[in-house]
């Protein structure tokens, strides 16, 4: 079985393409499910689009899930069309999100960490700037935020868990015990984790894999596309991966209902 669990589309400001267009790229590639799942607004700030580049308004966020309703009918028969969403895990909000997020037929719901206590995943420069001691502290609080989002139970996915690698020079290379802490919590809390393809660093990473096998972590797929022809990207190299690191099996989704197919 082939899918794609993580993409995105024009409205969050920061994508290309249309969600029809996304989904005519999947079944293209011959993909059997296709989920939808762009940013959430920020429903916390008092104004309708405070991120114009970075989330959709909240007022298009009703009509991003009708729109995905429509097409999952109109494609039903030639592609299973799934609705999804990415959520920022914000634990200020947690409640305010959750109350949101479950007034609404997902399939599946991704939890993501972009920011963590001020600091921003992408902010490559402010790592640079730490001593080693001070880098082991940022990574143990980022490891806290991805502990304290399995231990939420709001998500079904946890997405690009450990994406710092991306942006942060030498962050595979701070050890500390808080890697292993954070997988037996998403065990525990019996959350799936993504393998996001998006960049040529897949997220996560080898290692990380390794130990989330061995504490018993589900795993699913997301090339977290920001164009239709990103899609599906490198869904069979990822598969082979998964096989040599020694998984047998990884997620799919449906009406928040977890079905394990195997690889």
């Amino acid at each position: 079985m082939k899918f794609d669990f993580h993409t995105h589309h024009e409205r969050c400001g920061h994508a290309t393409g249309s969600i029809r267009e996304y989904i005519n790229e999947a079944i293209e590639k011959g993909l059997h499910s296709i989920g939808i799942s762009d940013h959430t607004p920020l429903f916390a700030s008092e104004e309708d689009h405070p991120s114009p580049g970075g989330t959709m308004a909240k007022s298009e966020f009703p009509k991003y899930v009708q729109e995905v309703l429509e097409l999952k009918k109109e494609y039903a028969g030639k592609i299973e069309v799934l609705l999804g969403v990415e959520v920022d895990f914000i634990p200020q909000h947690i409640d305010l999100y959750r109350k949101i997020i479950n007034s609404y037929p997902f399939d599946y719901v991704i939890g993501s960490v972009h920011n963590y206590q001020g600091i921003s995943i992408y902010d490559g420069k402010y790592w640079d700037s730490l001593t080693s001691q001070e880098k082991v502290k940022v990574k143990e609080k980022y490891y806290d935020y991805i502990s304290q989002s399995a231990e939420s139970r709001m998500f079904d996915i946890l997405g690009h868990v450990d994406a710092l690698k991306r942006y942060y020079s030498g962050y595979t290379d701070v050890r500390t015990e808080e890697t292993d802490f954070t997988l037996k919590k998403i065990a525990d809390n019996d959350v799936v984790i993504e393998i996001n393809s998006s960049d040529e660093n897949w997220a996560p990473g080898t290692d990380f894999l390794e130990r989330a096998l061995y504490f018993g972590v589900k795993v699913t797929f997301g090339s977290d596309a920001h164009k239709p022809e990103e899609v599906g990207n490198h869904f069979e190299a990822v598969k082979k991966q998964l096989k040599e690191i020694g998984f047998r099996e990884w997620a799919t989704f449906r009406e928040r209902k977890r079905f394990m197919q195997p690889l």
